[in-house]
């Protein structure tokens, strides 16, 4: 006789009940016999290294990260990015940081001095100023003398950044007083209000410029005006990760890392 729809469900519910009641018993008597239930295979967790570095650096350090990561599987570039001060003060507080890359000396020497740098700072990089203006320099902006004009809002880094110290240097060189306005945190403040239209003009480095391609553009400084900001990279004395980070210094300082930091517009050191 065949069997009722209901009935058909019946039988094969008693059937996922049995297989269930097996599975259990299973599970029971291999516990029982001292066995543990086979656990999913997890890799070792990644070995990462904690980078603080100048606001400048910003786009050619992520880039020179990922390739550092590539060719080191297993391994995680932390990267920190604030102005030269900051990072300065954040490591001397204790922030756990394995490398400083600075945008000048005169801060790389402050952690020098403290004691905070193992081994000698190595400069990797070179910068030069730009004045940095809207698109298509609606202000028709040349030189820096330029930037003294009534009415022209002006945003510089604060002179305890190493761009604000560069600046004024350039001002000195080309005969102008500085203008007044806003000093800001980081060349990335900077670049920030001119691209809004916050301020009509600033003094970034050449690279900063080159981050907002679609919003402002630079006006080159002769080269009697101009600075070279050298950058110093160095690994720290409470490194966690001594070895890698050591690594990453070695990367960013050899021709595949410079052809990442001269792909960003950084000079050779």
């Amino acid at each position: 006789m065949t069997p009722t729809s209901s009935a058909s469900s019946e039988l094969r519910a008693a059937d996922r009940r049995t297989r269930i009641a097996i599975l259990a018993f299973a599970i029971v008597a291999l516990t029982s016999a001292g066995g543990e239930l086979p656990a999913r295979a997890a890799g070792p967790a990644p070995r990462t290294i904690s980078v603080f570095a100048a606001a400048s650096l910003t786009t050619a350090l992520r880039a020179a990260a990922a390739a550092f990561e590539a060719a080191h599987p297993g391994t995680e570039v932390a990267l920190n990015f604030a102005g030269s001060p900051t990072l300065v003060q954040q490591i001397r507080e204790g922030a756990p940081a394995d490398v400083f890359a600075s945008a000048d000396a005169v801060n790389m020497q402050k952690l020098v001095e403290a004691g905070a740098v193992a081994g000698t700072p190595r400069i990797f990089a070179q910068n030069r100023l730009q004045i940095v203006v809207a698109k298509y320099n609606p202000h028709r902006i040349a030189v820096l003398a330029d930037l003294t004009r009534p009415g022209l809002i002006v945003v510089l880094c604060g002179e305890t950044v190493p761009a604000g110290r560069y600046a004024r240097e350039a001002f000195t060189k080309a005969g102008v007083t500085p203008p007044a306005g806003s000093r800001e945190l980081d060349v990335k403040a900077v670049v920030s209000k001119v691209a809004l239209g916050e301020a009509d003009a600033g003094l970034v480095y050449v690279t900063d410029v080159r981050t907002a391609p679609d919003t402002v553009e630079g006006v080159d400084l002769p080269a009697a005006h101009n600075v070279a900001a050298r950058y110093p990279i160095a690994l720290l004395r409470e490194a966690a990760e001594a070895e890698l980070a050591r690594a990453f210094l070695d990367f960013v300082l050899s021709d595949p890392g410079q052809k990442i930091l001269g792909d960003y517009g950084f000079l050779n050191p």
